[in-house]
């Protein structure tokens, strides 16, 4: 390492922390005229879903129903809210269930319109997605977020995109991604989606680095992958929302190997850090890890009881546990 190095970055490097804490002003200066809007967004969904087995045999786990619509939906309906125009899936095998459910389907169509259901008529009809905004590609193998997320770069090309991981809902008064959108419309660069864990627990998330973290939008000054307990440098991990630059997919393309041995996201945005602004955003509302079973359950039961139609019965059936 020269001398030339900034001060931080040795001492980031030497904690297990990535990242930059300088930043030149002339790289990183953005006005709102230069900001590309956020129309695409990346949807990684190629994972095989092993803590399901044997649900996931031959279902995806994207196509698990939290209350009355899949995970996919659920993110689909979060991305559209926040004025995505162009989803693209990053697939694997057996995945084209997800394809299939956000088609035109005639015929059940014309049997709820014969049958007079309206509001399915309309539930069915708002899951469609809109004619050629629809795109796939394959990851081949699982190379890890990374990889999949650069499975998806001739697709997204030289703009801005947001990315959603499936199995982590957003629950709050507004999407999560449009309330990103909303900064990233007044910030420019690279915006993640944060939220508190409990001290004992940062060591499980990729944790961020930010030189005041009782802050709503903070300045990302670096990131660690799973710190060693009691080493990280705040408490709030990023929760599976993302908008990046497309500068991401010149590290990804690197094929640099991280954790796991696996390609990392961390690992590339670590790299943007310092060249470009990149923030993070407390968003309001809460997470739900749906990638696992008990997550998944709880995301249940929350979005069971906000529902107007079950809600009171969902209510009142948890009362009998008591």
């Amino acid at each position: 390492m020269d001398d030339a190095t900034p001060l931080f970055l040795h001492r980031s490097m030497k904690n297990g922390i990535h990242g930059l804490s300088r930043m030149n002003e002339r790289e990183c200066a953005m006005t709102t005229s230069s900001i590309k809007p956020v129309k695409k967004a990346v949807f990684p969904v190629a994972g095989l879903g092993t803590r399901f087995l044997p649900a996931t045999k031959v279902m995806p786990k994207e196509m698990l129903p939290i209350n009355d619509r899949p995970l996919i939906q659920h993110v689909f309906e979060e991305a559209r809210e926040a004025g995505i125009e162009d989803f693209i899936f990053v697939t694997g095998r057996y995945k084209e269930m997800l394809e299939e459910h956000f088609d035109y389907q005639p015929e059940l169509e014309q049997t709820l319109e014969s049958r007079g259901k309206a509001d399915m008529l309309k539930k069915v009809r708002d899951s469609e997605m809109p004619a050629g905004r629809l795109f796939l590609t394959r990851q081949p193998r699982p190379l890890g977020l990374g990889h999949a997320v650069w499975c998806a770069h001739k697709l997204v090309g030289d703009e801005p995109f947001a990315i959603l991981l499936p199995d982590v809902l957003m629950k709050g008064p507004r999407a999560c991604l449009k309330q990103m959108v909303d900064i990233y419309n007044e910030k420019g660069g690279n915006v993640i989606a944060v939220e508190e864990v409990p001290e004992d627990e940062a060591h499980k998330y990729g944790i961020i680095d930010t030189a005041d973290d009782t802050q709503k939008i903070m300045p990302v000054r670096g990131l660690v992958e799973k710190p060693k307990p009691g080493t990280q440098p705040s408490n709030l991990s990023v929760v599976g929302r993302y908008i990046l630059q497309p500068e991401i997919f010149n590290h990804l393309s690197v094929f640099e190997t991280g954790a796991g041995g696996e390609i990392q996201l961390t690992d590339a945005m670590i790299k943007l850090i310092g060249n470009q602004p990149f923030h993070a955003a407390r968003f309001d509302g809460k997470s739900y890890d749906c990638g696992s079973r008990v997550g998944f359950i709880e995301a249940n039961i929350v979005f069971g009881l906000a529902d107007k139609e079950i809600g009171p019965g969902v209510k009142a059936l948890l009362e009998t546990f008591k």
